[in-house]
């Protein structure tokens, strides 16, 4: 087994002010989060940036150029941007950051899915701002939209920066359009493969569906690919346990999961971060720096950055 990178998503665009106290809005806020991350054992971090004043998603470049500069200054971890923005918006806009910034990772949805956020609303009643119910219930009626043109309009913008992908696959339909890219040769290998659980609208967080991704993924890319997996809520922790044991590599962070147990909110993303590298080293394996997981994925190195 080689080292197990740890992935971090910092605050993401599905969580909402309400939720969490400590949840990441403000750009050095952001930053922060993602040097304390760092420090605590991840290797890469995910991106989104928001609103500074009422934390909805803010998609434009300039938004991440402020804590972008502040990582890169103080910190070598890799630097991950996401394509996926929020649902909501369309791939245009959500491609913009990471071509502007040209990161050694972009996260990229591998296919179009039912996107349902609106369970949260029978936890959350009275919102800080009036954007978050709305978003919520909007979901209801979302389609987050990742099509064959979408996808190869992202691919043919980003791949002459030589940035690579975390290619995100929340069913076994979306390994097979990965599979399609890869056989046109618009993406190549080795290929980052987070395999996600857990939310509404893509597969369920079940051993078996965890096991049914990896042996799909196995199945279509043999040794040309890397597996990394992350799970929504309650389920974060044990499919991260599961993987690691399987030699796969893991992604926490507030994004995906407010929470470090049962009714008590993570208190940051270093505190979820330092969880799974415990459950890691306890399965007597060992975490990679961020220059191991450079060459685990043939990343282009921090040096060749926008940013």
């Amino acid at each position: 087994m080689s080292k197990i990178i740890i992935s971090c998503a910092v605050t993401g665009s599905i969580h909402t002010p309400t939720m969490s106290p400590h949840l990441p809005i403000t750009a050095s806020e952001i930053a922060d989060a993602a040097l304390g991350a760092a420090a605590a054992g991840a290797a890469i971090v995910h991106l989104h940036a928001r609103n500074p004043e009422d934390g909805r998603p803010d998609q434009t470049p300039e938004a991440f150029e402020p804590f972008l500069k502040i990582i890169k200054q103080f910190s070598n971890v890799v630097v991950n941007l996401t394509t996926g923005g929020s649902p909501y918006m369309p791939v245009e806009e959500r491609v913009r950051p990471a071509e502007r910034w040209q990161p050694e990772v972009a996260s990229l949805n591998m296919g179009s899915m039912n996107f349902g956020l609106f369970p949260m609303l029978k936890r959350y009643k009275d919102f800080k701002f009036d954007w978050e119910e709305p978003m919520l219930k909007g979901s209801k009626d979302l389609v987050f939209r990742n099509s064959f043109k979408d996808i190869r309009y992202a691919l043919e913008t980003l791949n002459a920066t030589g940035t690579r992908y975390e290619f995100e696959c929340y069913d076994t339909s979306m390994l097979y359009n990965l599979h399609h890219f890869w056989t046109e040769g618009l993406v190549k290998a080795p290929l980052f493969i987070q395999t996600c659980f857990g939310l509404m609208g893509g597969i369920g967080s079940h051993p078996d569906d965890v096991m049914h991704m990896k042996r799909t993924a196995d199945r279509l890319f043999g040794d040309n690919y890397r597996w990394s997996v992350l799970a929504a809520g309650v389920a974060q922790m044990r499919v991260a346990a599961m993987a690691a044991s399987m030699g796969g590599h893991v992604r926490v962070g507030l994004e995906d999961n407010l929470w470090l147990g049962k009714g008590q909110l993570a208190r940051s993303n270093a505190e979820q971060v330092t969880r799974v590298r415990q459950i890691i080293e306890g399965l007597g394996l060992e975490v990679a720096s961020p220059d191991e997981a450079r060459r685990i994925l043939e990343l282009k190195g921090g040096d060749h950055v926008a940013f």
